[in-house]
């Protein structure tokens, strides 16, 4: 089966005295996850030595702690950017790369994402792709070819033992704070697609080994529905995240 993941990305949030708090809530339940079922906390960069460290003291071994962010180079003069080497030092395991909010505000191209996908891997850290489209494309009709591209441009010089070791995110920028909602029925065929796309390209039983989240606007409310649609594996979630009654029930509704 599948990877089934509960990501949390806390986004540019908290002061450390709450994200200590709330790591401290997190890290204390018990949730007898599956084994195929894992939970990962992308926290901002200040946070992330002292959230490995209370990951290591809680002795939860299907957690792990991810970066919201890496450069694109090894190391150099690159002010205020932080390396994949420097996360692996801190032995966390995964970063989220190429966010919707990294495309679109910091205009981060495909090409660029690429070289982040290969210096992420080369040190061993598992990336959470990013992919999705805006509203000026879903209202268009051609969110498939949009979201191809982006898979095409960023993942597609990696080979088939490779793309197993990224998890992608689908993003609908269009259903992200617009007042526009998706439903589980365009989730799950979004997510078909992309499994498509990855199995044209790798084949059936590669492309049915990636895990695909779901990063619409992921709550408590919504989460079982959206992970009980066959192609979507967990989600991606935002502002649910950052309150622990709320990302408690999203971990609850993994299959």
């Amino acid at each position: 089966m599948r990877q089934q993941i509960a990501a949390a990305n806390w986004k540019m949030n908290l002061t450390i005295g709450q994200a200590e708090k709330l790591l401290d809530d997190i890290l204390s339940v018990d949730w007898a996850l599956k084994p195929w079922q894992q939970v990962v906390l992308a926290v901002p960069a200040p946070y992330l030595y002292p959230a490995v460290q209370k990951w290591k003291a809680s002795g939860q071994s299907q957690v792990s702690i991810s970066a919201q962010n890496c450069y694109s180079e090894k190391s150099g003069a690159y002010t205020g950017e932080t390396s994949a080497e420097m996360l692996a030092s801190l032995v966390v395991t995964h970063v989220i790369i190429g966010h919707s909010e990294r495309r679109e505000i910091f205009h981060e191209t495909n090409a660029l994402l690429a070289k982040k996908v290969d210096i992420a891997l080369s040190f061993n850290l598992t990336p959470i792709f990013c992919c999705g489209e805006p509203l000026s494309i879903r209202e268009a009709g051609t969110q498939n070819a949009f979201v191809a591209k982006q898979l095409e441009e960023s993942l597609y010089h990696l080979d088939a033992e490779t793309i197993q070791k990224l998890v992608i995110a689908y993003e609908p920028i269009w259903a992200i704070g617009t007042g526009k909602t998706a439903t589980s029925e365009q989730a799950q065929e979004m997510h078909h697609y992309l499994r498509s796309v990855l199995a044209h390209k790798y084949g059936a039983a590669v492309a049915g080994r990636v895990s695909i989240l779901y990063g619409g606007s992921v709550k408590a409310a919504n989460a079982q529905e959206l992970f009980s649609q066959p192609d979507v594996d967990g989600g991606l979630v935002g502002g649910a995240s950052l309150i622990h009654k709320e990302f408690d029930a999203i971990i609850r509704a993994l299959k």
